[in-house]
């Protein structure tokens, strides 16, 4: 049987939890389309987003390992899956909307740098005197400006749901044309778990990497309570398993643990609140998503161990000042000669009041790793081809 656009909302409005986010209660585009007849406005989005430009370059773009390291190292993209699949998973089990959930969770890094997070902190200090850079706000930008595959708007022109899981907790979205999209109270449930799933996601798996990478070893992390309990009850359970065996086995305990307990714990929060409908999202909704206190406790705990003992490691720390030298080099070499910077991507620029720092960053922030190292070569090796 052939279901339609009517239909297919009418399933949301009928299956999902009476808070959820549907499509028939969307607060719209910016610039207004004809519906689809047999895809939601949210299914839409997702399409947008996956078809992008910017989504396809995170393959190439590093979580920590810089993309050279290994293949077998998380990329931007092999962890936005990671976080749509958590994101689903949660959404699903709270009657929530899992293709807004999901949207929102492919487009939450298009706006990172490459580089991973050194990327992004040196493209922030380079942009301290110029708006400043930060990958929330990029992404945001690359959705509604930077991605141009319509002739009669700029962006995508995706639903203000999505828009404002990608911008999280700003307060209102401005747009080049003048025009503000003024967020209505707090974002949606699904907005709100995106963003956690969004955590869960990069902790386990950094987590992960970095046991494969021998930067952290299981004896170091016996003081930490989330590994250790699901470590025990793996080892408890199983006889002569591998060290790899062991370490994926723990860490998929581990997200298991975290994601039942922001199941349960959310749901919880929804009830006390006497949340019964997206309009009360709206008013009493914030902090609807999160763990409970004991989980909380120990989350932080492991975040905590991962900033001291991975992201501090002298590895990282040495591929970091590269990557940091690298975006660095870069930006002062375009700011002093603009020129350099090929003449299709200014083009998209052209009849635009844009100040010459952000094309810049628009230019450096849209890189893969690869490609900013091989820009640097053309720019600095004299032997290179330009």
């Amino acid at each position: 049987m052939t279901r339609s656009l009517s239909q297919l909302e009418q399933n949301e409005t009928q299956t999902l939890a009476p808070y959820a986010a549907t499509c028939a209660k969307s607060l719209g585009r910016q610039h207004k389309e004809d519906a689809h007849p047999y895809r939601t406005a949210f299914q839409r989005d997702r399409a947008r987003i996956i078809h992008t430009s910017a989504f396809r370059r995170l393959e190439y773009k590093t979580q920590v390992f810089v993309n050279h390291e290994g293949d077998y190292y998380r990329t931007r993209l092999t962890h936005t899956m990671e976080v749509a699949q958590i994101a689903k998973t949660i959404a699903r089990a709270l009657g929530l909307n899992e293709d807004l959930a999901e949207s929102i969770s492919l487009a939450h890094d298009l706006g990172h740098t490459p580089f991973g997070h050194a990327g992004q902190d040196v493209m922030a200090l380079l942009m301290k005197e110029y708006g400043g850079f930060e990958h929330n706000k990029q992404s945001f930008r690359i959705v509604t400006e930077l991605e141009t595959p319509y002739p009669q708007f700029r962006g995508l022109n995706l639903s203000y749901e999505v828009l404002e899981g990608i911008l999280k907790h700003a307060t209102e979205f401005d747009h080049p044309d003048g025009s503000t999209f003024v967020k209505e109270g707090y974002p949606s449930i699904e907005a709100q778990l995106a963003n956690i799933a969004d955590e869960i996601a990069y902790n386990n798996h950094d987590l992960d990497d970095g046991i494969k990478s021998g930067l952290i070893s299981f004896e170091i992390l016996k003081d930490v309570s989330l590994w250790d309990e699901a470590f025990q009850s793996i080892n408890k359970a199983h006889q002569n398993l591998s060290n790899k065996q062991i370490r994926r086995l723990t860490v998929k305990t581990i997200i298991n643990t975290l994601v039942t307990d922001l199941i349960n714990e959310t749901s919880k929060r929804i009830a006390d609140n006497g949340i019964a409908s997206i309009e009360d999202v709206r008013q009493k909704g914030k902090g609807l998503v999160g763990f409970s206190d004991d989980i909380k406790k120990k989350n932080t705990e492991l975040k905590r161990f991962l900033f001291e003992n991975m992201y501090r490691h002298f590895r990282v720390e040495r591929m970091a000042t590269k990557a940091q030298t690298v975006l660095k080099q870069l930006f002062n070499a375009y700011t002093q000669n603009p020129k350099t910077i090929p003449s299709d991507f200014k083009d998209k620029y052209k009849g635009r009041n844009i100040e010459e720092h952000r094309l810049i960053c628009d230019y450096i922030a849209g890189m893969t790793d690869r490609f900013a190292l091989e820009e640097h070569s053309k720019l600095f090796d004299p032997f290179a081809k330009v």
